[in-house]
């Protein structure tokens, strides 16, 4: 039994399979709940965090399956506890046997989820990871379908290609990633961003820039990939540069007032 199963997690019982109805209401707020119980845990202890993060996110999809969400809330509530848990997991200290047990475990209720809920746990893969090499043993048993995919010619999908691509940049194996991201036909960011990262890593941010914008081309995926590429220049100190280029498109947000407040944040020199 691991120290999750032994310890008493209030979450537990209420997130048995089918546990609600249609309505999102209660299991939004009981997944915001069971999230900052797991991180009060992980603040104690980060192994049982760990293993707080790892238990939730195998019962979440199975709880939440009739859930009606439609409106976006309940989705929103898991993307957001997806990533706080899986930084949890990284920086938890345990040795080898728990971590593949961990990453065992979350690949199972990845393959499981129908609803698509995990679909952004395999991007932070490669962080959960926590070492270069077991990074590097997670890309190779995923790199023969994710490239098989990507050299498709026509759309094909498999749940594992961001854990790919996450694992090969957290390997280090930079010039491999971009290479296999020349593959594909068409341009997403959601894989391509891993290619930014990549250059970034090697000291190319001028590469990394153009690459940023190519990637645009097809996708551009909600001002993503202008938000990166302002990144890269607010980190490389030419915030002038940054603003004049990509301030409009990297923090459009829902009215003009969120999007005024969200730019005069990043750039606090500029008079309102």
């Amino acid at each position: 039994m691991t120290p999750a199963e032994k310890h008493k997690w209030t979450f537990a019982a209420r997130f048995r399979k089918n546990a609600y109805g249609w309505r999102s209401q209660i299991p939004v707020k009981r997944t915001r709940e069971a999230v900052s119980e797991i991180k009060k845990a992980a603040r104690k202890d980060p192994v049982l965090g760990a293993e707080g993060a790892v238990l939730f996110l195998e019962k979440i999809v199975p709880a939440i399956e009739q859930v009606d969400s439609s409106s976006g809330s309940m989705g929103t509530a898991v993307y957001h506890a997806v990533k706080a848990l899986a930084r949890i997991i990284a920086d938890a200290p345990g040795d080898g046997k728990f971590r593949d047990q961990w990453l065992d475990r979350l690949w199972e209720a990845v393959q499981a989820d129908g609803m698509g809920y995990l679909d952004n746990l395999p991007e932070h893969w490669g962080l959960m990871c926590a070492t270069p090499e077991r990074a590097s043993r997670w890309a190779d048993d995923l790199l023969f379908t994710t490239r098989t995919v990507f050299e498709s010619p026509s759309f094909s999908y498999f749940k594992g290609t961001s854990a790919c691509l996450s694992c090969l940049y957290h390997a280090g194996r930079h010039e491999e990633l971009l290479g296999l991201l020349e593959l594909p036909r068409h341009k997403f960011w959601s894989d391509r961003k891993w290619g930014v990262k990549a250059l970034v890593a090697l000291g190319k941010r001028a590469d990394a820039l153009r690459y940023a914008e190519a990637s645009g081309e097809d996708h551009w995926d909600s001002g993503k990939a202008a938000e990166a590429c302002e990144q890269i220049l607010l980190s490389s100190g030419l915030a002038k540069e940054a603003y004049r280029r990509y301030a409009i498109r990297a923090n459009q947000k829902m009215t003009h007032l969120a999007t005024f407040r969200a730019i005069a944040k990043k750039y606090p020199a500029k008079r309102p």
